[in-house]
């Protein structure tokens, strides 16, 4: 039963993944909390009755640490998480050198690194609640990621290679969760491939192709999944009874990739990441 259960959802914003999915989640009754970069308010709003939207900057330290503050102050209970927020950027590939934010390459430091700050902040809350999940909303091109990448970088230096390792980083996130705090269930997925606006911005540098995009618009949408169906994997592993932890797609179990399934790697990039972080980690039992 989802229902009076509370969920956060972040990057929720119009015509995205997590807005379908707060939307569905809200028709099942959940009580939901939404994110965007800015706006989450109106959109919230939009959402109808009820859902609550708070800003949040998965790529400033000082964004999550104060939103985690707001939600503990305001909300003060957490079920579900749903890690949904992330950029896929440089979609040409035209980029030979990284471009850095707080020091790391762009997908690193907001698909991973601020994902899991935020489910850092945020577990004292889970571990209070009954049947806690986080869930992460990952990608088949996890694949195009490599645990030599995870502690190394891309190298050469390629954006689909990066933005694939930051997903790869988050199944290992998701597997490692469960292990170090057992009463929270960890989930990783692919919900498919989606017509939503993650483009847009990975399109920025394009303008002549971004304009072809929305020619090609009524193509896209017959060809690619709705938010609504992509959003539908991601509800189930928030919904469904007893599920085991692990790697979904098409709302079942699947086989992640070889270097996603290494548990020593999942330990050490746990390890390596809160020390970035700064805080004290459960070492395994």
């Amino acid at each position: 039963m989802i229902a009076g259960r509370h969920v956060l959802v972040t990057g929720a914003g119009e015509r995205s993944l997590g807005f379908a999915t707060a939307r569905l989640l809200v028709d099942r009754g959940a009580e939901v909390t939404v994110t965007t970069r800015s706006g989450a308010s109106e959109v919230a709003e939009r959402l109808g009755p009820g859902v609550v939207g708070h800003d949040l900057d998965l790529a400033d330290r000082g964004s999550v640490d104060a939103f985690a503050r707001w939600y503990a102050a305001e909300r003060g209970r957490l079920d579900v998480l749903v890690n949904n927020a992330g950029v896929h950027l440089d979609l040409r590939s035209t980029w030979r050198e990284p471009q850095l934010v707080d020091g790391h390459e762009i997908h690193w430091r907001v698909n991973y690194l601020g994902t899991w700050h935020l489910t850092s902040r945020l577990l004292p809350l889970l571990e209070e609640a009954d049947d806690a999940r986080v869930v992460n909303v990952v990608s088949k091109l996890h694949r195009r990621g490599s645990n030599a990448a995870l502690f190394d970088g891309v190298r050469p230096y390629d954006s689909w290679a990066a933005y694939g390792t930051s997903k790869l980083a988050l199944v290992h996130h998701a597997s490692e969760l469960g292990r170090r705090h057992p009463g929270v269930t960890g989930y990783a997925l692919h919900p498919g491939e989606v017509y939503t606006r993650i483009a847009d911005r990975g399109l920025e540098t394009s303008p002549a192709l971004a304009r072809l995009r929305k020619v090609l618009a009524p193509v896209e949408r017959r060809v690619l999944r709705s938010p609504e169906d992509g959003a539908a994997t991601t509800v189930y592993c928030v919904t469904a009874p007893g599920l085991a932890a692990g790697y979904y797609r098409d709302s079942a179990p699947a086989d992640p990739s070889p270097d996603a399934r290494d548990e020593q790697v999942a330990a050490r990039l746990w390890d390596e990441t809160a020390a970035w972080l700064g805080t004290e980690q459960p070492e395994r039992p």
